[in-house]
């Protein structure tokens, strides 16, 4: 398999909707792999198909110290059954799409959740703290939504232009 490559702003695979897994078979598994492996390249915590130009519903997620692999979740058909929308968390979150930007947003704490793992067997979990954030980070990848969008308009704004001049700056060869 080819070596994944992380999208970025303004990609359109991004906004899209990425669609279920019939099935995890072993090019799903590897697939899975493949994405994980993109992550840790990324020095990222978290990953979503989309981000790699994938709209299958897959993420990987690592938020352990030892982000070695042997900790890694890796989700077909992520779907969250329970939050507690009353007990929240904020963190200063960024992304392997937007690189280099963050901001801080508030999401539900506690998550339970049911997943595929990479042997096609239905599993559940329950996630708090940062692991609960990056999931749900995650989840919204999977449905075209960025971090961005969970910030005031100006805040979103005002990222979307330091990105584009970036991106010009870059395509100019004045940021080396």
């Amino acid at each position: 398999m080819v070596k994944l490559i992380i999208q970025t702003v303004p990609s359109e695979v991004l906004r899209s909707v990425a669609h279920p897994i019939a099935r995890v078979d072993k090019n799903v598994a590897a697939f899975m792999e493949k994405l994980a492996e993109a992550m840790y390249e990324g020095n990222g915590i978290g990953l979503a198909a989309n981000q790699v130009g994938s709209l299958s519903r897959v993420i990987a997620v690592d938020t352990s110290d030892e982000r070695d692999g042997s900790k890694a979740l890796l989700m077909a058909n992520p779907e969250i059954i329970w939050t507690d929308p009353k007990d929240v968390f904020v963190y200063n979150e960024g992304c392997l799409s937007l690189p280099g930007h963050y901001a801080e947003v508030t999401r539900p704490k506690r998550i339970r959740m049911t997943y595929w793992d990479q042997h096609g067997k239905k599993q559940e979990l329950e996630a708090e703290g940062l692991l609960s954030q990056c999931i749900q980070h995650e989840l919204d990848h999977l449905n075209g939504v960025l971090f961005i969008d969970h910030l005031s308009r100006l805040k979103r704004n005002m990222i979307l232009r330091k990105i584009e001049k970036e991106r010009r700056e870059r395509e100019s060869g004045s940021l080396l």
